[in-house]
């Protein structure tokens, strides 16, 4: 669970349409109308990557009268699907793969399960990518593409940073070229493995 006790207001007298706070909001809460930056409160999860980033200080981030929690529940969706999922993704079901929201890799399949088709769904439903905005972008296409989602970056969007290959993905040819380097892909892929398929903790019906 993340609350949101945040919100970004525009001076429109400061703001001249640059696009830069539409293009880094992972969520797309804020969009140019007629020059002017306009701010949807209700998709606004108030990680200040606008106001960080306007080159005019057009944009100040406010306390909201009401928090806003935000969170998918888990217990909502059938978890062996959950864990198909993450598994299939290469990822334990209770890995955080969200280190500034704690958002665990269950929830995001979670949402994925109930509909999100982007990294901009599954922002705005569990809160990942409103902090850093980069580490986590790849956990989530990852598991966006285990459920046969190929999302596209928004238009003009800056906030992606493509999917990179993992360990389970190097070339053979890269890892015997690397091997005599002091790298252990094989090891590495064992250790990985035994991860991704460890017990689960936290339920008490596994």
């Amino acid at each position: 669970m993340k609350v949101v006790n945040l919100v970004a207001a525009v001076k429109a007298e400061k703001c001249r349409g640059c696009k830069t706070c539409e293009r880094v909001c992972p969520v797309l809460a804020i969009k140019v109308v007629d020059r002017k930056a306009v701010v949807d409160a209700d998709r606004c999860r108030g990680c200040a990557a606008c106001e960080q980033r306007c080159p005019d200080y057009a944009i100040t981030m406010i306390k909201r009268e009401q928090p806003v929690v935000v969170r998918v529940d888990v217990g909502a969706v059938d978890y062996v699907k959950i864990e198909e999922l993450c598994r299939r993704a290469k990822l334990h079901p209770e890995q955080i793969i969200c280190y500034c929201t704690a958002t665990r890799a269950e929830e995001v399949a979670a949402a994925i399960l109930q509909g999100a088709r982007s990294p901009e769904d599954v922002s705005f439903q569990t809160g990942a990518r409103t902090g850093c905005k980069v580490e986590c972008i790849q956990p989530i296409l990852r598991l966006l593409e285990a459920a046969g989602i190929e999302p596209s970056p928004p238009k003009g969007g800056w906030q992606w940073y493509g999917r990179t290959p993992t360990v389970w993905e190097i070339p053979e040819e890269v890892k015997k070229k690397y091997a005599s380097r002091g790298f252990y892909f094989e090891e590495d892929i064992k250790l990985l493995d035994r991860v991704v398929a460890a017990p689960l903790q936290g339920r008490s019906d596994t």
